[in-house]
């Protein structure tokens, strides 16, 4: 009994010591810069928030920019060259009136897990296939736009080419060529002080009504970050639709002063960001 008294005296122990270094390590960590500290927002703001858009769907124009116009809210669109050309008077009127575009890829490249992707399959790329992608698509845009994008969106929120042993992430092409890369299906917003702006978290706000997009927003703000939400098709329901009375109504919630909230392009805060880190 005394030798197993004495072993367990001696595992508590150290426990204690490893413990007490952890805590340590912890609280240290937890002082430096970009972890616990927050970035300051301007007076009044207690967070910000983006409104993006992938893949120039139809309903964007058609829909949604009208009510963003509405609202005096500026958003943030990823287009996929495609659609585009289908509206390209109806974007080059959301570029005058001050909306962000940003590079999605020239053919949106994916997992082939999922089967509309299986010949177009990130698994198949390499970084070199990568690279002509995304420059493709800045070169593209340029033309069609006249504006050079400083954003970029990871189709699918995947960051890889390749198998295996011979994965690769593609986030340092993207944080090469961008101001900000923002991925889709996350769990958290971006802390400003701490967040890789090449990877950006973001929320999916297709099916959502605004009762939900609110409680992100609130939890949000309470941090003090920066929340970015992702959608599709903008509509009255179905598949990938953000809603359209849900958009109306966040757009009101964020313009309300007494909330605290600056809604903008992802391209106009990651820019206010890295000038905030600088300071």
């Amino acid at each position: 009994m005394t030798t197993i008294k004495c072993l367990a005296a001696f595992c508590l122990s150290g426990c204690l010591v490893l413990g007490g270094t952890l805590g340590a390590q912890y609280e240290a960590a937890m002082k430096k810069p970009g972890s616990a500290e927050k970035l300051p927002w301007p007076k009044g703001i207690r967070a910000a928030v983006s409104l993006t858009f992938d893949d120039a769907r139809l309903s964007q124009v058609d829909t949604l920019i009208p009510i963003l116009d509405r609202a005096g809210v500026k958003g943030t669109f990823y287009v996929s060259m495609d659609n585009l050309t289908r509206r390209l008077e109806g974007w080059k009127k959301a570029v005058r009136t001050g909306h962000e575009i940003g590079n999605h890829t020239l053919t949106h490249p994916c997992t082939g897990n999922y089967p509309a992707f299986r010949f177009n399959a990130l698994e198949e790329m390499n970084i070199d296939a990568m690279a002509k992608e995304i420059d493709g698509a800045q070169q593209a845009i340029v033309k069609a736009l006249g504006v050079e994008p400083r954003s970029f969106a990871y189709p699918c929120g995947q960051t890889f080419v390749g198998r295996g042993q011979n994965v690769q992430s593609y986030v340092p092409l993207v944080a090469g060529r961008f101001l900000s890369g923002r991925k889709w299906l996350n769990e958290h917003a971006n802390d400003p002080a701490f967040c890789d702006l090449a990877q950006l978290l973001a929320f999916e706000s297709d099916g959502k009504p605004f009762e939900a997009l609110k409680s992100l927003l609130d939890t949000a703000a309470a941090e003090g970050s920066w929340i970015i939400f992702v959608g599709h098709e903008v509509g009255d329901g179905g598949y990938q639709t953000t809603l359209a009375s849900a958009i109306e109504e966040l757009c009101r919630y964020c313009r309300e002063p007494a909330n605290g909230l600056r809604l903008d392009t992802v391209g106009a805060i990651a820019e206010d960001v890295l000038k905030a880190r600088k300071k």
